[in-house]
């Protein structure tokens, strides 16, 4: 049951702050697992969810959160090659979604807009997002995996855990619905607000995205308080992607 809320205009507010370090990050050489997961099941729990946050570091666009919620004997049939969506290509992703979406018995995508993003500032709009997705889920639950070195949820069964995307396979199913979602939407965005490369970039930071922001002025998808941002980069842009990143 897969949902997800949005809106568009933008207004001032604060830079976001930086995701926690991943210098330790297992990449794709070492597959996510359940053992996490398994290990709270194994305390008594009885609906395990796994969070991840994606889109807090574009320039445009929500910032959305994924929950995606199992029991024990959701834990056959995991569909292959679940991974950190930053660890798959576009193409993977989405290959992914629709197994995902069947084999996860309950799992939401919340958002928070560019609006609300610069209004609240990044926790507080990561935190509306979460509680979205958690309406949206509708269920109780008992664990709820959280990648990150700290609760923005303020879910009171919040677990923390650094690097949980790469590590937690039900986390990293969260990522993956959330970030098809949310790319899903930018790319319609794109037809509204044309000129950009949403289709390409994803409202992320690009050559061709900096370029287009100074010959079209910022969209009401842009986050206002990113724009500082964006002058900061304007003098090397060979620091940025041509057009993007998956």
């Amino acid at each position: 049951m897969a949902a997800s809320t949005s809106s568009s205009t933008a207004s001032g507010g604060a830079r976001p702050p930086a995701k926690p370090g991943r210098a330790g990050r297992r990449t794709a050489s070492r597959p996510p697992s359940f053992a996490v997961v398994r290990a709270l099941f194994a305390e008594g729990c009885q609906w395990v969810a796994g969070l991840d946050e994606v889109g807090r570091g574009a320039w445009a666009g929500p910032v959305a959160v994924g929950v995606a919620a199992v029991r024990s004997e959701h834990l056959r049939r995991v569909p292959k090659g679940v991974r950190d969506s930053k660890l798959l290509a576009e193409a993977a992703r989405e290959a992914l979604y629709e197994p995902l979406a069947g084999w996860c018995p309950a799992h939401a995508v919340g958002e928070a807009s560019a609006q609300e993003c610069d209004e609240l500032g990044m926790t507080a709009a990561q935190a509306l997002a979460a509680r979205r997705a958690f309406d949206r889920l509708g269920l109780a639950l008992d664990a709820v995996v959280v990648d990150g070195s700290f609760d923005y949820t303020g879910h009171p069964a919040a677990r923390p855990l650094v690097d949980a995307d790469a590590t937690c396979t039900l986390v990293a199913a969260a990522s993956v619905l959330a970030k098809v979602t949310r790319d899903r939407a930018m790319i319609a965005h794109d037809v509204v607000f044309p000129g950009y490369g949403f289709v390409r970039n994803k409202g992320y930071a690009s050559r061709e995205h900096r370029a287009a922001v100074a010959h079209l002025g910022l969209s009401p998808l842009h986050r206002r308080s990113w724009a500082v941002r964006m002058d900061d980069v304007e003098t090397d842009l060979s620091l940025l992607p041509p057009g993007g990143a998956d």
